[in-house]
């Protein structure tokens, strides 16, 4: 009678896990769906590229800290950090180029990944963050 009782726990707790395998399975799933047919540069932006044109027509998401953000930031930037920025998607428009940014482009990085696994092809990385942007963007304001 115990072997049954222990089958059936056993049974009971894969059952119940279940879901969160599958949930992890679709998730990385989604993810090599990503990785196999972007193209290299997908999802990148240099400074350089940031002309006028480029700087009036796009959403820039500051995605460092409060404080850092506060400090400074790019002029009309929103301020989500990088790990609530699936959290509040809803805050970034699907329809107008969004750049995303840190100070180097490490932490930004992963939330644009996180967004464009997420559909949101127009989200960009600004590769080399605010730092690179002060120093090399193609127009400041």
């Amino acid at each position: 009678m115990r072997n049954w009782q222990g089958t059936l726990a056993l049974g009971v707790a894969i059952t119940m896990a279940s879901p969160a395998l599958a949930q992890q399975d679709a998730a990385i799933e989604a993810m090599q769906d990503y990785l196999m047919f972007a193209e290299e540069t997908a999802g990148i932006i240099l400074p350089q590229q940031i002309d006028r044109t480029v700087f009036d027509n796009a959403l820039f998401v500051d995605t460092r800290s409060a404080a850092q953000h506060a400090e400074a930031t790019i002029p009309g930037a929103i301020h989500i950090e990088w790990r609530e920025v699936l959290d509040r998607i809803d805050e970034i428009p699907d329809n107008r180029m969004t750049i995303l940014f840190c100070n180097t482009g490490a932490r930004s990085s992963q939330a644009t990944f996180a967004l464009r696994v997420a559909g949101r092809t127009n989200v960009v990385v600004m590769q080399s963050g605010f730092d690179g942007w002060q120093r090399d963007a193609a127009y400041h304001p």
